[in-house]
């Protein structure tokens, strides 16, 4: 993509007057938003989280919370991106000028590119892990190997700054070199690529999970409810990772949302985005937990259920070198889809801001995340004691970002679209088919959604607990 934006071919003097290129068809925007949300929280946390509470009733509560929260902010996201048409900052400071709004609540986009930055300098490191275990499952490292080995083996990894910067230098490089090419030469073009082969990844491995002999145990853990094994943080947890899942407050939606053409219909869209990332979601359990049961493993392993847990199942199953390369290079693939669209909201605001061309943009920002990167990756080895009130620089950059900011600023978003906005904004730019809906949407914002972010920020607060 060259620096000169096509129109955007909107009217209305309302609407900004930026020119800007737009997705060639909906199904782009769409992989891309997919591509956004599927990262390396639904291959890698869902999991997880799933098997710490219980199973069927997290999943249950985990898709409530897709459907009442989840949608109706991303639908906001999607439409304050393309009413503003530029980078987070400036298109939500367009939109407070256009509501005649104080100047206060221009800080949601600069929070959602402030928050998008800081995740992505631990996002690569962390990708970095999935990257480095494509060559260890393909050479067959986990071949025999007891649960001490191959826990061993991952601290090893963390324990070695050197392999640890050169995996996260790669996972860098591989997203600059995409985004520098711009929208249509670099993001759809990948997006293109990359989803479509996640997909057939998966459903290989799902495939895979159906020949275990425990197909039928994993799909009871994960769609049985039993309630008696959820507790209040359950609930909450469930509500975290829906509000998460979907990439949501961190720029990377509003960005993509601001290249969307006017025809397109926001909320048709959202529901077939949030459909087809709970559905990844769901096939990733699908594809882990038989193994897990196959091999005698613990479900509720935590975050080490990928790294640790299941290169031991690989490690004993017939074609497990195979089959573990291909998880891991799924996992790679998805992380690889969100941190081109974490980092895109930067490049668009030093582009459009500073005039910078995308060249000069990708050069900064990669410079400075690295630079970010270092300090992550030296904060799992010889920089481990650095703490600040008790953190890591990767626990705080992990804990500032899901914590504070993204809650934050999801909540100041709800209540900006809500309440700050003209009715007739939102309603143009949603295009709901009945004023039922759009009711029904404006109730949620108002009210629903705003709630239940309150909740979780007074329970990360310390202020109230379940």
């Amino acid at each position: 993509m060259s620096d000169n934006y096509s129109s955007a071919g909107y009217s209305g003097s309302t609407k900004s007057s930026s020119t800007r290129v737009q997705w060639s068809t909906r199904m782009a925007f769409i992989l891309a938003a997919v591509g956004s949300a599927v990262g390396l929280g639904n291959i890698w946390k869902f999991p997880y989280i799933t098997g710490e509470h219980g199973g069927g009733a997290f999943v249950l509560v985990y898709l409530g919370c897709i459907l009442i929260i989840g949608i109706p902010v991303m639908m906001a996201e999607i439409a304050l991106g393309r009413r503003g048409r530029h980078n987070p900052a400036q298109g939500i400071a367009t939109l407070v000028r256009e509501a005649g709004a104080h100047p206060f609540w221009k800080i949601i986009g600069v929070m959602a590119l402030l928050c998008g930055f800081m995740i992505l300098m631990f996002y690569t490191v962390v990708a970095g892990w999935a990257f480095a275990y494509v060559p260890k499952a393909a050479s067959g490292s986990f071949v025999g190997e007891n649960g001490d080995a191959i826990g061993s083996m991952f601290g090893g990894m963390l324990a070695d700054p050197i392999a640890l910067t050169i995996w996260m230098t790669v996972v860098l490089g591989l997203t600059m070199g995409i985004v520098l090419r711009g929208l249509h030469g670099g993001l759809e073009k990948a997006i293109n690529l990359l989803m479509p082969g996640l997909l057939i990844l998966l459903l290989i491995l799902v495939g895979y999970a159906m020949t275990s002999g425990h197909f039928m145990e994993g799909v009871s853990f994960l769609f049985k409810a039993d309630f008696s094994k959820m507790t209040g943080t359950g609930f909450l947890v469930a509500l975290g990772h829906a509000f998460f899942t979907l990439s949501l407050a961190s720029g990377a939606i509003m960005t993509y949302g601001s290249y969307l053409p006017e025809n397109v219909s926001i909320g048709k869209t959202t529901m077939i985005i949030a459909i087809m990332d709970t559905v990844v979601a769901l096939a990733a359990g699908l594809a882990i937990f038989p193994l897990v049961f196959a091999n005698g493993l613990e479900p509720g392993a935590g975050p080490g259920l990928i790294f640790v847990t299941l290169p031991i199942a690989f490690g004993q199953m017939p074609f497990g070198s195979t089959f573990g390369t291909l998880f891991f290079l799924l996992l790679a693939v998805a992380a690889l889809t969100s941190a081109i669209s974490m980092l895109e909201p930067t490049i668009s605001w030093l582009t459009e801001k500073f005039k910078m061309t995308r060249f000069k943009a990708c050069m900064l920002a990669g410079s400075l995340l690295w630079l970010g990167g270092l300090g992550v990756v030296a904060s799992l080895n010889i920089g481990s004691e650095w703490t600040l009130f008790g953190k890591t620089f990767f626990d705080m950059l992990d804990y500032l970002t899901s914590s504070w900011l993204m809650p934050l600023g999801g909540l100041l978003m709800a209540i900006f679209s809500g309440w700050i906005l003209k009715k007739t904004v939102m309603l143009d730019e949603l295009g709901l088919s009945s004023t039922i809906m759009h009711k029904l949407w404006l109730f949620t914002m108002r009210y629903i959604t705003p709630l239940a972010i309150i909740i979780v920020f007074l329970n990360v607060l310390g202020i109230i607990s379940f």
